[in-house]
C-alpha cells in the first residue's frame, strides 16, 4: 500500500515531517506529487532538487518526487486558472501508483489559492480511485487576523477534530534545522518558520481528515489570506473550482450512462 501526497509546491513536503516519518517507520510506499508549474525550467529544476535532497533526508529516494505539473500551464499561484490541465496530469500519475492507503494535501484554510486547489484535486482523486482517505495538514493560514498577519501550522477548527502525530524532542531539532535544504526559498522561509514553529511548540503537530462537503465551503469567515495577501478573491478562485468540479460531475454522468 501507498500513501500519495498532493502538493502545490516544491518544499510544502516541509510541513509533513511527522506524517513522513510516521508513514516510514509504518514501511508504507510514499510518493509525493507536485502539481504547480513554474516559469522557467531553471526555476523549476532548483526548486525540484531542493525537495529531493530534503525528501532524501528523511529516507525517500528520487524517483518517488515527482513533477507531475511540469508543462501543464498551471503555473504556481495561478493553478485555480489551469485546474483541468493540474488535474489531468495529477490523474494519469496517481493511476500508474501501486494501491493507495490514503492521501495526504495541504490543508483547505484559505491561506493559498494553490494549497486548496490541491485539497480539491486529491478529493477527486480519491472519489476516482475507490474513495481512499484523505488527511490535511496546515501551512498558514489567517483566521481571526488582519493585514499580512497570519498562524503557521495550526489547523483551523472548520476542519474538524484533530488528529495528534507524537514529535520525539530530536526530531523536534531535526525538523527545524532542516529549513537549510530549500536556500532559494529563505526569504520565504525568514517570516514562516517562525510562525510555523511557534505554533507546533504549543500546540503541537496535528492533521485532519479532509470531508466530502468541506471544499464546498469557504474556508474561514471573513477575509482569506490569499485574499489579503495575494490579492485574489475568493468568488475568482470559488469560481474556477467550481466549473472543475462541474465537468468532472458531467464526465462521471456521461461514463455511466447506459
Amino acid at each position: 500500500m501507498a500513501v500519495v501526497y498532493v502538493l502545490a509546491h516544491f518544499d510544502d513536503e516541509y510541513g509533513a515531517v511527522p506524517l513522513i516519518r510516521e508513514a516510514a517507520r509504518a514501511g508504507t510506499d510514499q510518493w509525493f506529487l507536485y502539481v504547480a508549474d513554474y516559469r522557467t525550467p531553471e526555476l523549476a529544476a532548483v526548486r525540484l532538487a531542493e525537495s529531493q535532497r530534503f525528501l532524501a533526508h528523511l529516507g525517500i529516494e528520487a524517483s518517488r518526487v515527482v513533477h507531475v505539473g511540469k508543462g501543464s500551464g498551471a503555473f504556481d499561484g495561478d493553478v485555480h486558472a489551469a485546474l483541468p490541465a493540474a488535474y489531468e496530469q495529477l490523474r494519469a500519475t496517481a493511476r500508474s501508483l501501486p494501491a493507495l492507503d490514503r492521501l495526504v494535501v495541504t490543508a483547505f484554510e484559505g491561506g493559498h489559492m494553490d494549497h486548496d486547489m490541491c485539497a480539491l484535486m486529491a478529493w477527486e482523486l480519491s472519489r476516482e480511485l475507490g474513495g481512499a482517505p484523505i488527511e490535511q495538514f496546515g501551512l498558514y493560514n489567517g483566521l481571526g487576523l488582519a493585514g499580512p498577519l497570519f498562524h503557521g501550522a495550526m489547523p483551523i477548527p472548520q476542519n474538524g477534530p484533530v488528529r495528534r502525530v507524537k514529535v520525539t524532542f530530536g526530531e523536534w531539532l531535526s525538523w527545524a534545522a532542516s529549513v537549510r535544504f530549500y536556500p532559494s526559498q529563505a526569504k520565504t522561509w525568514v517570516g514562516l518558520w517562525p510562525a510555523m514553529f511557534w505554533s507546533l511548540l504549543r500546540r503541537g503537530f496535528g492533521v485532519q481528515t479532509l470531508s466530502e462537503d468541506r471544499i464546498a465551503q469557504r474556508p474561514h469567515e471573513g477575509a482569506l489570506l490569499y485574499e489579503r495577501m495575494f490579492k485574489r478573491p475568493y468568488s475568482e478562485v470559488k469560481a474556477a473550482a467550481d466549473s472543475f468540479l462541474a465537468a468532472r460531475l458531467a464526465l462521471h454522468d456521461h461514463q455511466e450512462a447506459p
